[in-house]
Parts: C-alpha cells; sequence; structure tokens
C-alpha cells in the first residue's frame, strides 16, 4: 500500500477478490445463523426432551428461557470479538467465531435428554447456549463490516443488504429443515431423537465456511486505514463514541423483536396456543421469509439511491400500526390464513429495514473502531430486546391471558426505535465510511 491508497481511505479490490469476499462472507454468515436460530425451530421439541413439565405454556417458558441464555453473551462476544476484530483485522475474528460455532452447536446435538443425565441435561444445553451466543456476537458485527467495507460507494447499501439476505438464507434453511424433519418423522421421534439432526448438519457443513474465511483477503479500508488503527478499540468506543453506539442500539431496537417475535415465537405461537396444525404454520412463515428474500436486495439498492433512513422510519411505522390487528386477528379467528397474512406482513416490513439497516448503521461508525462500536451496539439491543423477545411474549399471554398480548411488545418497540431515527440526522452516504 503506498501513501496515495493510504491517504484515499482505499484499497479497490479485484472483481475476483469481491466475489470471494462476498462468497466467504455470505457463505460464513448463513452457517453462523443456522447454527443459532436453529434452536428456535425445535423449542417446543428440545423443552419436552430436556425440561419435563405437564403444562405446555411452562415447557415452553422453559426452553425459551435457555433460547435467550444465548442471547446474554453476545455483547460479550461482540466486546471482546470487536476489539480483536478492529485491532487485528475482521478476517481472524470471523475464522475464529465459526471454529466456535461449529463446536458448540455439534455439541448441543449430542447432548442426552433429561431422562437420561437429569439436571446436567439442560446444563449443558445452557453452556452450549453461551458459546453460541459469545461466537454470535462477534459474527453479525463482523460480517456486516466486512461486506460494507468491500462495497464501491454507490453499492454500498446492496452490499449490506447481502448480509441480512444471507441470514434470510438461513432462517429458509432452518424452516426448510423443520419442515422436513415434521414431515418424516412422528411427534414423539421428533422429541426422542429428531430435533438433534439439524444441530449435527450444522456442524458437519463447517469446513466449508472455515476454508471459505480463510482463503480470502482482509477488507480494503481495512487494509488503507493502517496508519490509523486504534491501540484500545473499544476503550475508544466508550471513551468517544457512546453516542453513536446508542443511536445503533435504538435504531436496532425494532429491527431484533421484530426478526425474533414473526421468527422462532410465531412458530410455538400458532401450534401450542392456537393449536394450528405445525406443518401449516412452518409453510406460512416459509411464505414470508420467501417475501423477505425479495424485498431486501431491492430495499438496499433504492437505498443507494434515495437514502436509508426514510425506509427504516416507514418500516418501523408499519410494524406500530400493524402488529395489533394481526396478533389480534390470529387470536380471535385462529385460522391459517391470519398467520400466512401476519408472516408476509412482517416479511415485508422487516425486509425493508434489513435492506438498508446494515449500510446505515455502518456509516455512522469510523473504521478504526466500526467492528467495536456495531458489535456493542447491535448485540446489546438483541440481548435486551430480542433474545428474549419468544419469552417475554409467551410471559404476556401467561400473565393477561390475552392471546393478542405478544402485540404490545413489538408496538413498544417500534416505538422506541422511531425515536432515535427522527432524532438522528443521516450520515451523508457518499463519504460516509472514509472516517
Amino acid at each position: 500500500m503506498d501513501a496515495t491508497e493510504a491517504a484515499a481511505g482505499r484499497i479497490e479490490p479485484t472483481r475476483r477478490e469481491t466475489a470471494r469476499a462476498l462468497g466467504s462472507a455470505m457463505i460464513g454468515n448463513w452457517f453462523e445463523l443456522f447454527d443459532f436460530i436453529i434452536y428456535g425451530y425445535f423449542a417446543a421439541q428440545i423443552g419436552h426432551a430436556m425440561f419435563p413439565a405437564a403444562d405446555p405454556v411452562t415447557i415452553i417458558l422453559s426452553s425459551f428461557a435457555t433460547y435467550g441464555v444465548g442471547f446474554v453473551m453476545r455483547p460479550v462476544g461482540g466486546v471482546v470479538l470487536g476489539h480483536f476484530g478492529d485491532l487485528y483485522g475482521r478476517k481472524s475474528a470471523l475464522v475464529f467465531t465459526m471454529l466456535l460455532m461449529a463446536g458448540a452447536t455439534g455439541a448441543t446435538g449430542l447432548i442426552p435428554a433429561y431422562a437420561t443425565i437429569g439436571i446436567a441435561a439442560p446444563i449443558l444445553l445452557v453452556v452450549c447456549r453461551l458459546l453460541q451466543g459469545f461466537a454470535a456476537g462477534g459474527e453479525w458485527g463482523g460480517a456486516t463490516t466486512f461486506l460494507v467495507e468491500y462495497a464501491p460507494p454507490h453499492r454500498r447499501g446492496f452490499y449490506g443488504a447481502l448480509q441480512q439476505l444471507s441470514t434470510s438464507v438461513a432462517i429458509l434453511s432452518a424452516l426448510g429443515t423443520s419442515l422436513l424433519l415434521n414431515a418424516l418423522l412422528t411427534e414423539q421421534q421428533m422429541i426422542d431423537w429428531g430435533w438433534r439432526i439439524p444441530f449435527l448438519l450444522g456442524f458437519l457443513v463447517a469446513p466449508v465456511g472455515f476454508y471459505l474465511r480463510r482463503s480470502v483477503r482482509e477488507t480494503p479500508r481495512y487494509r488503507a486505514a493502517s496508519e490509523d488503527r486504534s491501540a484500545s478499540p473499544i476503550r475508544e468506543v466508550i471513551a468517544h463514541h457512546r453516542g453513536a453506539v446508542a443511536n445503533v442500539f435504538g435504531i436496532a431496537i425494532i429491527w431484533c423483536v421484530a426478526g425474533y417475535t414473526f421468527g422462532a415465537f410465531l412458530i410455538s405461537y400458532a401450534t401450542e396456543l392456537l393449536h394450528i396444525e405445525r406443518g401449516t404454520v412452518l409453510l406460512a412463515i416459509t411464505a414470508g421469509t420467501l417475501v423477505n428474500l425479495a424485498v431486501i436486495p431491492l430495499a438496499g439498492l433504492l437505498s443507494d439511491r434515495f437514502g436509508r433512513k426514510p425506509f427504516l422510519v416507514a418500516s418501523a411505522t408499519g410494524f406500530l400500526l400493524l402488529v395489533f390487528p394481526l396478533f389480534h386477528a390470529m387470536a380471535v379467528y385462529q385460522a391459517p390464513w391470519t398467520i400466512y397474512a401476519t408472516a408476509i406482513t412482517a416479511g415485508i416490513l422487516s425486509g425493508l429495514y434489513s435492506g438498508c439497516a446494515p449500510t446505515f448503521l455502518c456509516e455512522l461508525l469510523p473504521t478504526r473502531v466500526r467492528y467495536s462500536a456495531l458489535s456493542v451496539g447491535y448485540n446489546g439491543a438483541v440481548m435486551l430486546f430480542g433474545g428474549f423477545a419468544p419469552f417475554i411474549a409467551t410471559l404476556l399471554i401467561q400473565q393477561t391471558g390475552a392471546l393478542a398480548a405478544p402485540s404490545f411488545y413489538v408496538m413498544s418497540a417500534a416505538a422506541l426505535t422511531l425515536v432515535f431515527l427522527l432524532r438522528l440526522k443521516a450520515p451523508d452516504q457518499a463519504t460516509a465510511l472514509d472516517r
């Protein structure tokens, strides 16, 4: 790298380097997110295997509490791995997250049931979820930073959207796996051993992602900023970028709550509480996910032309206004069409947000601490508002007796995010990453 390149703040990658970078980031992100979220799609079966109880709601609560525990470690992983990624490179941190996620996922699939080893079963399950959470805490911020820093300025929104596109593909993969296993196995077989299969499969595909991440070059912007790297990124974030981290946190609130409410929670809600056939529910959520897949890249492309903030505001407003009617319809009619309507509406609104938010958040932060600050802010929101969303939604139903009660949690999250968005001036898209 010469002085001119360093001063320009970039080293333009070749087309081959860019293609390899996009592939490694997206495939790696797909693998890690599949491993992390698959738990939610088998929460009911895992609950029966690991948390025996007579009350179905208590079983769901126990299982989702363990699901949420993984999110407690996400900010920790974000701090440690974000600091490491700003100090030594995005690539090294992302390789480590993949290895850790693979190990914890494979171990989850091998834990004996409560009937075999007693209380040790849920304890081991919690340990594995904590390790998964630590790895996921470094993955999201790293993959997002990696993709956006590889993007040309006029395609930055689209590149950032690809990160969320791979996340939606991971969700679709988890849904497909759940549909297939539920079609092939009986309910008792799913409880006895069927739920273990996706965890073991997730572990087996890890070598592919590991190879791709090891073979890719560091991002052009990180290499160009070699003379301007922070000696202690996380300390600098705390001392000088608390406001930016707070904005990342606030903007991510509705994103996290909606994602986990209309993803993992909706399956157990519709099957266990509305008594709708599980295959029908999974097909409805699959339809919503396919719509989401179509909207995400389109929103990213449009954000490069029209700005990112208008799409974020429109999405959050949509959740605020539409979520109660959707939950009310599901509670009153308890019919498959209400699940389809809810899943597709959520897919559209989440797609608008996911297509713009990754790049928008990166543009709020300077290169020298981008990975750290992004990981701390986003994972803080995931821990407090996203990871425990299924648990809180179920608890609201248990305490109020109202099947539409989860809507109030989503509406509150949307209102909070709108406060942050409306008071924040959008960064200049042309120059935002040149810091």
